[in-house]
């Protein structure tokens, strides 16, 4: 099966969710290059994270983990493919 290679940029402002956030990316730990995770304290306000994942897996994989993703509340996610990647 042919694979691409993405960027999936997560915003998660609802900390709680990071234990279903930390499940869901591990159970796709196979396809998944490398990950960065940024916190960011806001001035006064509630903390949201930042995290970028890398990613080389067939298009339905990484189109089943970022609507998981987004199925989460307080997380927003949205991919971004490399041109001519596929495999």
């Amino acid at each position: 099966m042919d694979t691409r290679t993405a960027l999936i940029g997560i915003i998660v402002t609802d900390m709680s969710q990071a234990a279903g956030l930390n499940s869901i990316l591990s159970s796709y730990g196979e396809y998944i290059i490398g990950r960065m995770g940024i916190p960011h304290h806001k001035h006064g306000k509630d903390e949201i994270a930042i995290i970028s994942v890398a990613i080389e897996a067939p298009q339905d994989k990484i189109s089943a983990l970022s609507g998981k993703l987004g199925m989460l509340k307080g997380i927003s996610a949205k991919v971004m493919y490399a041109t001519g990647s596929s495999v």
